[in-house]
């Protein structure tokens, strides 16, 4: 009994205690815990995200850095996260209220760097790998993620080849690796290829990793002989949504015009050279310059809704870009909308989707070409400034003395319009499973519309007048999918740290075409080809390519210090022939991070020192879609019973041989980080070697044909790159800066012997030379040595050594050299109390230029208008000048020569930004979560020798061969933007 009662009496002590401390349980439960998040220098961060570790519960701070947050006991941890801060992890206890001062990540080697099929620590990367990040890319607005890589990584040369809206960027990485077949990197967007960047909105993007080495780009097998860009969207990065919102507008106009003559200088030029006409009609002075180019406008809206919780993760964006040209009629706009979305169905299972769709539409206008051709930018320098813009009838005046319409018809004489529709997306199943592996099964599809509509008025315009109009409508459908599966590995042996990859992939591309052109029109009411009466030209083709793969990678680090990678990817691609039609590509690299190594443990001023060394093959099929086989060719008539009857003929000759062009490659690097990586400096040299190029070689004329595609030929290309990132004030004042610079040499190094001229400009033949020994983009022509005083005629350097007026084309040599001798950029930031400046310049040295554009506008063979340079022309015996005589009909004085090769180095001030980020209590009271201001200039200063419009410029566009020209050629403009970002 009395044990009885002692139970009882103790039980009921312990109750009331287990009450008391349930009580006291629930009460804590209930608490409140808040505080206020600063920076290392006092300044509140807004944005932070503080989640309850190992639950669901979490929040973020508000535009003063305050937050509140309920905890359930004091063993709760708080885990506080921000991007570009060190995460803090801290336990509740009792305390009510905990402030954090945040410090920067300094650990910039645990950065997951995006590589192929995956990602990888930093200092695990044994490959050259260069990344640009969400940073870079909104530091300068822009239309096109090609143009924000220019002068921003080594070894990557971005050339927009024309200023142009709707101009594309061609990049070559690390130099040409090609003569025929495609030099394009591959582009990667979310895992799924693709071909024009035009379409990716530059605000959507979080990264970009250009793999520049075959030990990188090898695991991408046939595609990456040129190099690979990788491309990622953004996703969600706070746990309560956020409304993102980018604005900017500007204008654009063309930092350099040329001088050429006056109405009345044109008068006496052309008396000079015996055109009579009575110039009484002839009393205008256009500025043909002035009418054709313009102050162009670029306009952006975007605006994004992007969150995460620990089960979901979403980004939703639409913007719309519109831009118009500097020059008269050119423009491009473009819609586009985007998903990303990721969820977590279980701790094993994740699914999620990339897809944008793009609405993009430009109007182009004609350059590289001579007036009488349409080419706008010669035509506004040839045409005579005595005739005006329109004739009395409304119709476009002429040159005086030749049917040549002023450029204003090439502009305003037709409508020209393109549009293309984008769907690019791709969905993803992750499944994880036994800790280590994880199965990831991925489909992409790159489908586009694309259609060119052409009107030529007929009554406006000669060329109308004569057709009766023209109407021409080209429409291509083409379509892309990819299926990959791959299987990883991952997983820490102590002190072994493997990953390992395989996987299978699937392509299949589909191109449709058509095109219809009809003439002889009623009137301009109905411009579509139905209002035509006559057919003149109706054609649809078909044609498809695919491709098969099997990869796989090993990736091996000890002690962190000891790191390997191997790749392998066997490639099988429809292009070629049953006897080669699979190529194996493999590639292996090596790093020592030698700041592990015990004797430098001590050596603090050393944060990061390893070597890097990686070999590899890569491949390229980028050629015609049915390169191998023995096509037939339609159009050819035979007489059949007297009567003419359609048929085919064997158009190429079948070569069931055809294999892949290789690119072996050997890179050498080491990576620097001194004082906690204040100082970051990277050095890779290499050497890269194409052989079997895919060729289109001439034949021997007993076997019927010219030419075919073979695989003939050799290239070269070996250069060093330096990147060195520095903060060179870390105080109230920060101030960094980033410099690179890159070298190549191109050498042609096989061609059996043959020797190929392209690149023909104004009727004097080839300016460019391909031959084994030179590098690609040789320019071709004769010496120049001066002007005859006697007879004012131009003198050339003759193959006996001798001088002549009369050169044979045997006297033609190499006269420049289209590449430059290194490439660089040069960046700066400071910031100080939410004012950032950003100062950008980027250039080339070294590289020559064939001003084609003078040869126009300076050999006085027609009845063209000249620049001012011909003033000081040769007229009478005795004249000492560079300049030869009038030479109508006579192109000897003006042939391709030193005389108009040029330096086109430059130095550029890229872009200048000046940002203001508002006070925090300042947005507060608008209930934002950011709000910054900026102003950016575009091309604001320019130091070069060139005298053409502009020395980036080239009339090959993204040719592999046609390089360094510039015949009439759109330039790139200057301009000026002004605009907001801003975050709810």
């Amino acid at each position: 009994m009395t044990r009885l009662t002692t139970f009882f009496y103790s039980s009921g002590i312990w109750s009331t205690f287990l009450i008391i401390l349930l009580t006291s349980t629930i009460s804590f439960a209930q608490r409140n815990i808040n505080g206020v998040v600063t920076d290392e220098e006092g300044s509140p961060i807004p944005g932070v995200t503080i989640l309850l570790k190992n639950s669901n519960s979490g929040t973020t701070t508000d535009f003063d850095g305050h937050y509140k947050i309920q905890v359930e006991n004091a063993s709760s941890i708080l885990v506080f996260s921000y991007i570009g801060m060190q995460t803090e992890e801290i336990v509740v206890a009792n305390q009510t209220t905990i402030n954090l001062s945040m410090l920067e990540d300094m650990m910039k080697l645990e950065e997951l760097v995006v590589i192929g099929y995956g990602t990888q620590s930093k200092k695990d990367v044994t490959g050259s790998v260069s990344v640009i990040g969400a940073e870079d890319m909104e530091s300068r607005p822009n239309t096109q993620v090609g143009s924000l890589l220019q002068g921003k990584v080594a070894g990557v040369q971005v050339q927009a080849s024309s200023g142009k809206p709707s101009q594309g960027i061609s990049m070559r990485i690390r130099g040409t690796n090609s003569i025929n077949a495609g030099a394009e990197p591959l582009y990667v967007v979310d895992g799924v290829p693709t071909t024009d960047t035009r379409s990716i909105s530059p605000s959507d993007i979080e990264s970009v990793s250009v793999l520049k080495d075959a030990s990188a780009a090898a695991i991408y097998g046939a595609q990456g002989a040129n190099g690979v860009v990788l491309i990622t969207t953004k996703k969600g990065t706070s746990s309560k949504p956020t409304v993102s919102l980018d604005v900017y507008g500007g204008v654009n106009e063309v930092w350099r015009t040329q001088e050429v003559l006056n109405g009345e200088q044109y008068r006496d030029l052309m008396t000079e050279m015996g055109y009579n006409t009575d110039w009484s009609k002839y009393q205008e002075n256009t500025d043909w310059q002035n009418e054709v180019f313009q102050t162009g406008y670029t306009q952006n809206y975007q605006v994004a809704i992007s969150g995460k919780s620990d089960k979901t993760n979403y980004y939703v964006s639409g913007g719309f870009t519109g831009a118009q040209g500097a020059v008269r009629s050119s423009e491009m706009n473009r819609a586009n909308f985007k998903v990303n979305l990721d969820q977590e169905v279980n701790n094993w299972f994740k699914v999620g989707t990339r897809v944008s769709y793009v609405d993009y539409n430009d109007v182009d206008v004609k350059d590289n070409a001579a007036v009488n051709q349409g080419g706008v930018l010669l035509g506004a320098l040839t045409t005579p400034a005595v005739i005006g813009v329109y004739n009395e009838d409304g119709t476009f005046t002429s040159n005086p003395f030749q049917d040549w319409e002023n450029p204003i018809a090439s502009t305003d004489g037709s409508k020209r319009g393109f549009n293309n529709k984008r769907f690019l997306g791709n969905f993803y199943a992750e499944v994880s499973f036994l800790d280590a592996f994880k199965f990831k099964s991925n489909i992409g599809i790159d489908n586009n519309t694309d259609k060119y509509d052409y009107f030529l008025d007929p009554y406006k315009t000669s060329y109308g007048r004569a057709l009766n109009g023209q109407s021409i409508v080209n429409q291509n459908n083409n379509s892309y999918y990819i299926f990959d599966n791959t299987l990883s590995f991952n997983k820490l042996f102590n002190k072994h740290k493997v990953e390992a990859l395989v996987g299978a992939v699937v392509q299949k591309y589909h191109w449709q075409s058509s095109n219809i052109e009809r003439r002889n029109f009623a009137s301009d009411a109905i411009t579509t080809p139905n209002g035509g009466s006559e057919i003149a030209a109706a054609s649809a083709t078909e044609a498809e390519k695919s491709n098969a793969s099997f990869l796989g990678r090993v990736n091996y680090a000890f002690k962190n210090k000891y790191l390997l990678t191997a790749n392998i990817r066997l490639d099988g691609s429809s292009v070629f022939g049953p006897q080669n039609r699979w190529g194996v590509f493999p590639s292996f690299s090596a790093g020592w991070r030698i700041s592990e190594e015990a004797f430098l443990e001590d050596v603090e001023f050393i944060s990061d020192l390893k070597l890097r060394a990686g070999y590899g093959i890569v491949g390229n099929d980028n050629i015609g879609t049915y390169a191998y086989m023995g096509k037939v060719g339609s159009g050819a008539n035979y007489p059949i019973g007297g009567i003419a009857q359609p048929g085919s003929y064997p158009a190429s000759i079948e070569n069931q041989k055809l294999k892949w062009e290789e690119s072996e490659q050997t890179n050498i690097g080491i990576d620097i980080g001194l004082i906690n990586d204040r100082v970051e400096l990277t050095v890779d040299a290499y050497i890269k070697r194409t052989s079997d190029l895919l060729l289109n070689a001439p034949l021997p004329r007993s076997t019927g044909y010219d030419n075919a595609i073979q695989n003939i030929g050799a290239l070269e290309n070996k250069g060093l790159e330096f990147n060195l990132n520095t903060v060179n004030v870390d105080k109230e004042i920060k101030w960094s800066t980033n410099f690179n610079i890159s070298f190549n040499r191109n050498t042609v190094t096989n061609l059996v012997g043959q020797e190929i001229y392209v690149g023909s400009i104004a009727g004097r033949g080839e300016a460019i030379q391909i031959k084994e020994g030179q590098p690609l983009g040789s320019i071709y022509g004769y010496e120049f040595l001066g002007v005859d005083p006697t007879t004012g005629n131009a003198y050339y350097m003759g193959g006996d050594g001798n001088s002549t007026f009369n050169p044979s084309p045997n006297d033609r040599k190499v006269i420049g050299d289209a590449n430059p001798d290194f490439i660089y950029g040069f960046t700066n930031t400071l910031t100080w109390k939410g004012i950032t400046l950003n100062v950008f310049f980027q250039g080339a040295q070294g590289n020559e230029m064939l001003n084609a554009t003078r040869i126009d506008t300076e050999g006085m063979t027609d009845a063209k208008s000249q620049s001012t340079a011909v003033l000081n022309r040769w007229k009478r015996s005795g004249d000492v000048t560079t300049i030869p005589k009038s030479s109508p009909g006579n192109t000897d004085n003006s042939r391709i020569s030193t005389r108009f090769v040029e330096d086109a180095s430059y130095l550029r001030l890229k872009a200048l930004t000046l940002a203001y980020n508002l006070p925090s209590e300042v947005i507060s009271k608008f209930r934002m979560g950011s709000f910054k201001v900026y102003a950016t200039g575009e091309n604001l200063w320019t130091l070069t020798n060139y005298t053409g419009f502009d020395p980036e410029v080239n009339q090959g566009g993204g040719s592999n061969t046609v390089l360094g020209i510039d015949y009439g050629t759109y330039p790139q403009t200057r301009s000026i933007i002004i605009g907001a970002n801003i975050t709810f």
